[in-house]
């Protein structure tokens, strides 16, 4: 069964102007699938650079985009009653573990009433495969050297690590319940060109660039699983090809990351040497809600889509710096 189908007719996919969403778009129309984008360009970060990627998409033939937020019940069910969807691709949500703990109702509004929305429809129209984002979060601060998606899950550090947990688990009750395939993917910090300025990379490097101090959080004894944005797309494209429908529940988990955590300070000195500045480095200490490491283990992921990450983190910063020179001039 092919639902990467131009054939099939539209694929839906939500947070269609966020990093991840809009790579997506493009991966699908690339092979000129017509892809129905929906976002509500909320602020959260700059409604620019959303727009920025928003731009590339319309230039595209077999895109539409329709702005909507997704707590609103009554669009998210009128965008359903425009065509049935084989395949939907949930990427929208409320992002930034610090901004939950200064501003939880904007995760409960989006991460779960919009999720909840959206799992609605589904169970109503009934898609041959419903894929949706979880994170890496909801690993929290595990002691194990790589995490499994049979791991724990039970002790988030924040709540948009919790909000993350409780789309699993409700989807997992749908799955049963209805017989609806669906496939959450626990993404490990992707980064890339136009990727979240909320996150370290661009943020060290604007505050590089500018002479301004950057803080090294837990004296730069952190490790992040970083995942370069193609690879994600790959790993995205590959599960939504295999829904769980040979599972008693059709639902499955899966990790998306590079397996090649990288030390916080090596980091670091990579961005460095891109950008030919040495870095004002402020040491400080642990920030709440943030976790020590994370490393996926992809051998799920690998076995059943052939999931393989080939950016390394040399690689993947230069692309990002290149183009946040040419974005930024």
């Amino acid at each position: 069964m092919t639902l990467i189908d131009p054939n099939k007719g539209p694929i839906l996919v939500t947070g269609a102007a966020g990093f991840v969403g809009s790579n997506v778009c493009h991966a699908l129309l690339d092979r000129h699938c017509s892809v129905i984008g929906v976002d509500n360009l909320n602020d959260y970060y700059d409604v620019g650079l959303k727009s920025y990627r928003l731009k590339q998409l319309e230039a595209r033939a077999g895109f539409d985009f329709q702005r909507i937020d997704l707590a609103d019940k009554e669009a998210v069910s009128a965008v359903f009653d425009q065509s049935d969807f084989a395949l939907v691709i949930h990427l929208a949500a409320q992002a930034g573990v610090r901004y939950s703990i200064e501003n939880p109702d904007a995760y409960i509004q989006s991460n779960l009433l919009g999720f909840q929305n959206v799992l609605e429809n589904c169970r109503r129209q009934k898609p041959d495969h419903f894929v949706f984002a979880s994170s890496s979060s909801v690993y929290g601060n595990s002691s194990r050297t790589a995490f499994s998606e049979t791991d724990p899950t039970d002790d988030p550090v924040s709540l948009y690590a919790a909000t993350k947990k409780s789309n699993e688990v409700i989807g997992h009750s749908y799955a049963k319940l209805y017989d609806l395939p669906m496939t959450g993917l626990r993404f490990f910090t992707v980064y890339g060109p136009a990727g979240r300025p909320d996150m370290a990379y661009f943020n060290f490097t604007r505050a590089i660039l500018a002479g301004e101090p950057i803080k090294v959080f837990n004296h730069g004894n952190l490790e992040r699983d970083f995942t370069y944005i193609d690879d994600i797309v790959q790993g995205v494209l590959g599960v939504c090809e295999a829904p769980p429908t040979e599972l008693a529940i059709p639902h499955r988990i899966l990790n998306l990351g590079n397996n090649q955590p990288v030390k916080l300070g090596y980091f670091i000195e990579t961005l460095e040497r891109l950008l030919g500045v040495e870095a004002k480095k402020e040491l400080v200490g642990m920030q709440p809600g943030d976790v020590y490491k994370t490393c996926a283990n992809i051998d799920a992921a690998k076995q059943l889509v052939g999931y393989q990450p080939t950016t390394d983190i040399e690689q993947g910063l230069a692309n990002f710096v290149d183009w946040y020179r040419s974005y930024y001039h």
